[in-house]
């Protein structure tokens, strides 16, 4: 599907023309006592601030209840402990009292109404952190690998994240003056009105765009699904470059086969003064050639995907006076976090802790929310980690306080050992209902039970204990990165999801629908003859998705039985 050159623009895209700072009319309905909400413009322009204009959808048919969801831009997902004590009490003083964290190594806060939403920002800005792009049509929060084990290199590629989160950074005056200074923004002033980013322009980009960083051997932030990626290339302790990767991205739409998830496409490698200059030049290519006029189409895995690999070469090369030579040699062997106590390559120690479907809170016999706030206010010199996983580290741990803090959390009945079960520990799923207005099933309230269905499944077969990595999401958007997942549920509808198999444990395989819908019911219905056969049948020491994608899904295609949804798997 190529871009339509005669066909009008799309409204997002005329409502970034008309008011190209972002402020809209925001600033005046936070002023306005009587408002519960933003208006339908004002509700694309609060993303670009961070916020999503949500409703309880269990209480629809009783009552429509706003409420806001905010997201933080957190580069690398790394906080001192005093800002993990800030948003931990903003959830409690205006959201829901739950923390949760994102697969892009983020902190969401759901449920807060409108007549807290500016104090909540403030206070965020004052942490020394921000929600400005944590959502619209710009670079979200770049993410970086967070666990310190492996190289030294790690602190440069963090480092290195925060460079390409600042420089990509919209300049829009309607940020502060709003949040900070509670101004609404005069839109027929002509500052305002001739106002144009200087990266982005005054129509900002086609679609939202993802950083990465990731180090091999472990792609803990499934790196091939991001819009552009830097795959770290170190040598001793020494980082001397990045692999490029371009065209990466999970969204799709159900029954529309010109909406496909994508891996990205390894481009060529650079060292690493250049770059800032690389990252641009991504961007820009997006801005300039991304699709205006259909937003389905709109980010830049179709660009590439309609280019090629070559073209993007060139024109990265053209923008940069030749920044990229050839691609340098990696291998990724997983896409984990590592649960526990281990030592970091400093010498310090650091902790990971397992957080099922990225949700803190506390509930009886497991007040992880209180523990965590407790950490933080106990021992200041730890930072906090989030994972992209949605998982928690805490790192820069002196040995000596491991003791204490192993001891705090079990008093709330936080384990650092045998936190969760094999199944439960690899799994992801994003929120959906009743916050999310996309969901068209149960995710994140679905998937622990059904973890443990299958882990009853799997022990009656005989395969209790095998890792299989499962993940959950309520829509096709795939913000969970369902794709990846050796088994996926998408959901189409209330209790009925799409199946699907054959991912793998180092994230550079797509899986491919299995079962276009299957009810919640007969899921495992579905999966014992799979599971079944794969005990049967594998090679050795094969991994399920390994096995799928080796037997099962090309014997399906084979047979004229495959789903609408995804182009051949590939890997890199």
């Amino acid at each position: 599907m190529s871009v339509n050159l005669t066909a009008p623009v799309n409204k997002n895209e005329v409502l970034k023309e008309n008011d190209p700072t972002l402020a809209g009319n925001i600033a005046a309905t936070m002023a306005d006592p009587a408002a519960d909400r933003f208006s339908e413009d004002d509700q694309q322009f609060i993303k670009f601030h961070g916020i999503y204009q949500q409703d309880d959808r269990d209480l629809r048919k009783t009552a429509k209840k706003y409420m806001m969801m905010i997201r933080g831009r957190i580069p690398g997902g790394v906080m001192t402990a005093a800002q993990w004590v800030v948003f931990d009490q903003l959830a409690t003083d205006y959201g829901n009292n739950t923390l949760r964290l994102t697969t892009r190594q983020s902190i969401q806060f759901h449920g807060v109404l409108l007549s807290g939403l500016g104090a909540l920002i403030r206070k965020i800005n004052a942490s020394l952190l921000s929600t400005l792009a944590a959502c619209g049509d710009v670079n979200r929060n770049v993410t970086a690998s967070p666990t310190p084990a492996y190289t030294r290199a790690r602190e440069q590629v963090f480092a290195d994240s925060v460079r390409v989160a600042d420089a990509l950074a919209p300049k829009t005056p309607a940020y502060h003056a709003i949040w900070i200074d509670g101004v609404q923004l005069k839109l027929d002033d002509p500052v305002n009105q001739n106002f144009e980013d200087p990266l982005y322009g005054r129509t900002y980009l086609p679609r939202k765009f993802k950083v990465g960083f990731v180090i091999p051997p472990v792609n803990d932030i499934d790196i091939f699904t991001n819009d552009l990626g830097f795959i770290a290339v170190v040598e001793g302790d020494r980082l001397v470059g990045y692999n490029l990767t371009v065209g990466g991205g999970m969204g799709r739409s159900h029954g529309n086969v010109q909406t496909f998830p994508r891996l990205a496409d390894v481009v060529g490698f650079f060292p690493p003064d250049r770059l800032i200059d690389v990252a641009k030049a991504v961007l820009t290519i997006h801005r300039d050639f991304g699709d205006r006029t259909n937003r389905k189409h709109a980010r830049l895995k179709y660009v590439v995907e309609e280019r090629g690999t070559a073209w993007v070469y060139a024109e990265v090369n053209r923008r940069t006076d030749g920044a990229l030579t050839a691609v340098r040699r990696f291998e990724f062997t997983s896409m984990g976090d590592l649960y526990g106590w281990h030592r970091a390559i400093d010498g310090s120690l650091f902790l990971t802790l397992f957080v099922e479907t990225g949700r803190i809170k506390d509930v009886p016999g497991h007040a992880q929310k209180t523990a965590l706030r407790q950490v933080a206010e106990k021992f200041p010199h730890v930072e906090f980690r989030l994972s992209a996983n949605q998982n928690v580290i805490l790192a820069n741990v002196p040995p000596a306080d491991r003791p204490a803090i192993t001891a705090l959390l079990a008093q709330h009945g936080v384990k650092v050992d045998q936190q969760a079960s094999v199944l439960h520990a690899a799994s992801m799923a994003c929120p959906s209902m009743p916050t999310c207005g996309l969901g068209l099933a149960e995710s994140e309230r679905m998937l622990p039970a059904l973890l443990d269905r299958i882990e009853k499944l799997g022990g009656e077969l005989g395969l209790g204990g095998e890792e299989i990595i499962i993940r959950s999401t309520g829509c096709p958007n795939g913000c969970a990165r369902p794709y990846m997942a050796e088994i996926a549920f998408v959901g189409k509808a209330p209790g009925r999801y799409q199946l699907w198999l054959g991912g793998n444990a180092a994230g550079t395989r797509l899986n491919r629908v299995f079962r276009e819908t299957v009810k919640d019911s007969d899921i495992e219905a579905e999966l014992r003859p799979v599971l079944t056969r794969w005990k049967n049948e594998r090679l050795p020491g094969e991994r399920f998705g390994d096995f799928c994608s080796r037997i099962v899904l090309p014997e399906q295609i084979k047979a004229g039985a495959a789903g609408d949804a995804a182009p051949a798997p590939t890997s890199n």
